[in-house]
């Protein structure tokens, strides 16, 4: 730290101090001890120089030991008489000030000349102090420029900010004292051990300083060395010592001690400490290179750090609150460009996509819901006015429509379909399961049959006579809906007028196969569906390109389910419990994760409980299995079976985790529940509660770890599959939800979706306005925009 700097900044502490009403608390650790420092650093400046002014500093370092052992008067007299020598002292010695000055605003120079040149996207490994072979171990980092080692952020901090005297350490625990270190001490207590002990003095005590195996610790900070240290302090024969973490000369303090310590992710080879010396480096060299890409008008609407503030905020904060300001800030950034390119794809598919015109269809869909056995609830109703002002738009329609188990979502999709054939166009229904295809198939044609809507059935399995038969009628039109699965998307499926595609439970499906299907109708609508709600910071993330669709609001009539977690010794009262119902006239199921019980795990087997449930417990009851390795037929004829009540009680793996809508069934038992995640939880729950009975979930799980208990509680807790998704991204993070891994958007390094909530959301309101006003980012200060998307978002798979 240069002259200028220690002369301001002790002025600063004694203005401090006056406005404290000399109690000492000027400063950090201390105005006395804070001012000795100083005034140590100024002596070790001017060593070379004689005169006065270097004694009197000298006599004013040790007065100023004895300060706090003063009462306030003479406190105050020793402050003024302090500011009167620094006075004295820049107008005395002015040449001194000049001289220093001209120093520090050459070198200053010298470094502006050296850096002109160079920029935030320069090699790491061009750094002072990195070379190839650090370089190599920072690209392990992702660390391969300046940028982005100022963008590498630290996961937590440690509060090395209070310093305190020696004689105020009590207690074993973790602090940062300040002193002289007055001797060292150094022996072997066997081969390849050496111990290191310094003596540090700072006026109050006197603390012993531990180092194993650093011999090289007292060549730099020899004797005399006025440091901060930090570690831990422990106890050994009633004397403090402390095993040292971090050291630092005093005049050089700021860096590893006494301040807000930054924690980065490391890996072998590199330290922390090495990693903060690189930031003092980067910062003073290159931060002022870093050009803040948001507009200016953007940046003016939002309470959020720019840049050039945001990263010294994070790197080196004063304190908890101010790292966290930086981390919103530049979280903000990143969001706001990510939110810029779904704007921007948005509207260059409106522009591009030439849609499909539907008719408006009101007698067909009259019709369609004078049929059924309910009245639309609000929330759908809703939706299907939004979906049919897309498909009558001449804009390809482009939804996401998100509905909580139970919501009505096929009824909704039956609608479009509906307004889609009344249209002359063909629809196609593709679901992720054969079980979840064929029993939709079963549901739609049963559900049009009235109206004369031929719906065909298309998956793997379908016989080669039968799929000829469906190919044909697709590719002549007289097939005017299918519901399949993958199969949908062969080559040899074509459709003669597709103008609807509707895809359930999209996550399941690759962005390849949603576009392949959407490909096979020349400006189609397309409609995706999703019975397991997503957050909706997460879904703002990962499908801003589509509007989207809600229904949050369940049919009149029915009951929360009561959940329950229980242990598995409570299956007695579990086998009670499905009697009652079975003889109350509903069904039961038994969902294990596992068809064969595997040697290498304990988790139940399907076929195992089958055969407890049909041979010992239940033997005067209709008892069946399902699972995936049965043959279509054997599938569809148990589906068949359960669905007519001929079955009492449906032991089963995920299979039936979506779609399946057999309302008589009120019971479902989860064997092993500490193995599924919470939204699966939802789904499997989901298959029960459909009729005005009161239904029931018994988890049944044993150990549990302290997430599992969490989603236990939650599922007991909540019906609300909105509320659930939240709490599982909170549990697991967004990296894990809904393949969020495999969407082609890079992970956000900065944000966090579990509490950034209301920053995503002002990052697309103010990315909408500003895509609005400049929809192809084409004016001047929306280039370097424009190519920071670019760059970022090169390879988003969109469709």
């Amino acid at each position: 730290m240069g002259w200028q700097r220690l002369w301001l900044d002790l002025r600063r502490a004694i203005d401090a101090e006056r406005y404290l009403g000399y109690n000492d608390g000027g400063a950090i650790g201390g105005f006395a001890f804070y001012a000795q420092s100083v005034l140590f650093s100024m002596l070790q400046i001017i060593a070379e120089s004689a005169g006065p002014y270097k004694a009197r500093l000298a006599l004013w370092e040790r007065k100023m030991q004895n300060y706090r052992a003063l009462p306030i008067a003479e406190r105050k007299e020793m402050v003024e008489e302090l500011a009167e020598l620094l006075k004295q002292l820049e107008i005395e010695e002015a040449k001194l000030f000049q001289k220093v000055q001209e120093e520090e605003k050459e070198q200053k120079k010298k470094g502006r000349d050296r850096l002109t040149q160079k920029g935030p996207g320069t090699a790491i490994q061009f750094l002072r102090g990195v070379g190839p072979q650090r370089a190599n171990q920072l690209k392990k980092l992702g660390i391969e420029t300046v940028q982005d080692l100022l963008f590498h952020l630290p996961f937590r901090y440690i509060d090395r900010s209070h310093i305190i005297r020696i004689s105020e350490i009590y207690g074993p625990g973790e602090v940062t004292v300040a002193g002289i270190i007055r001797a060292y001490q150094e022996w072997q207590p066997r081969r390849g051990l050496t111990v290191i002990k310094g003596r540090l003095d700072d006026g109050s005590g006197i603390l012993s300083l531990l180092w194993f195996n650093r011999k090289q610790m007292m060549k730099q900070f020899p004797p005399s060395s006025a440091v901060m240290v930090s570690g831990k302090v422990e106890y050994a024969y009633g004397k403090a010592e402390m095993n040292v973490q971090e050291i630092e000369l005093q005049e050089e303090a700021g860096l590893h001690t006494g301040r807000l310590i930054p924690v980065y992710p490391s890996t072998e080879g590199i330290h922390q400490r090495y990693l903060r010396k690189l930031y003092e480096q980067v910062f003073q060299n290159y931060r002022h290179l870093c050009t803040d890409l948001i507009p200016t008008q953007v940046r003016q609407k939002v309470p959020f750090l720019p840049l050039e503030r945001a990263l010294p905020a994070v790197h080196f904060p004063r304190n908890v609150e101010e790292a966290e300001a930086g981390r919103k800030g530049l979280a903000f950034d990143e969001v706001f460009f990510l939110q810029c390119a779904w704007q921007y794809v948005k509207q260059q598919k409106k522009e591009s996509a030439q849609g499909i015109t539907h008719g408006e269809g009101k007698a067909e869909l009259q019709r369609f819901w004078s049929l059924l056995p309910f009245t639309l609830t609000g929330a759908q109703q809703r939706v299907i006015a939004e979906i049919t002002a897309d498909m009558e738009s001449t804009k390809a329609m482009n939804r996401l429509l998100q509905g909580d188990v139970g919501s009505g979502k096929t009824v909704v999709a039956a609608s479009a379909v509906v307004k889609a054939v009344a249209s002359g166009y063909q629809a196609a229904f593709m679901a992720p399961t054969e079980v979840l295809a064929e029993q939709q198939a079963i549901a739609w044609q049963k559900l049009f049959a009235p109206m004369a809507i031929p719906v065909a059935h298309l998956s793997g399995s379908s016989g080669r006579r039968k799929r000829e038969e469906v190919l044909r009628g697709l590719a002549d039109g007289s097939i005017p809906v299918v519901i399949g699965t993958h199969a949908l998307i062969q080559k040899d499926v074509r459709f003669k007028k597709l103008g609807l595609a509707v895809i359930d439970e999209q996550h399941r499906f690759g962005v390849r196969q949603r576009a392949a299907l959407w490909e096979k109708g020349k400006g189609a609508d397309l409609l995706v569906m999703t019975a397991t709600p997503i957050p909706r910071t997460l879904a703002m993330t990962l499908y801003g390109d589509l509007d989207i669709s809600l229904l949050n609001e369940k049919p009149p009539g029915r009951q929360a389910i009561k959940t329950y977690h229980v242990a598995s010794k409570t299956w007695p009262r579990i086998y009670n419990l499905i009697r009652r119902e079975v003889k109350a006239g509903y069904q039961a199921y038994v969902v294990c994760p596992a068809i064969e019980e595997s040697e290498d795990t304990d988790l139940a087997a399907v076929e195992e409980r089958y055969a407890l449930l049909s041979r010992d417990i239940f033997p005067d009851l209709k008892v069946a299995i399902l699972h995936g390795r049965l043959k279509k037929e054997e599938k569809a004829s148990v589906m068949e079976a359960f669905s007519q009540g001929k079955v009492h009680i449906l032991v089963t793996t995920t299979v039936i985790e979506v779609g399946i809508d057999v309302p008589k069934a009120t019971v479902m038992i989860v064997e092993d529940a500490e193995r599924f995640g919470l939204a699966q939880l939802h789904q499997i729950r989901g298959r029960v509660g459909r009729n005005s009975h009161e239904s029931y979930c018994i988890l049944v799980a044993d150990r549990l770890t302290e997430e599992g208990r969490q989603r236990m509680k939650a599922m007991e807790k909540s019906n609300d599959g909105f509320f659930l998704a939240e709490e599982d991204l909170k549990l697991r993070g967004p990296g894990e939800m809904l393949g969020t891994r495999q969407s082609g958007i890079p992970a956000f390094k900065v944000a966090d979706l579990t509490k950034d909530g209301d920053l995503i959301e002002i990052a697309r309101e103010v990315a909408r306005e500003y895509l609005e006003k400049d929809p192809h980012l084409s004016r001047a200060e929306s280039s370097a925009l424009r190519k920071k998307i670019t760059d970022t978002y090169q390879g988003l798979d969109l469709f």
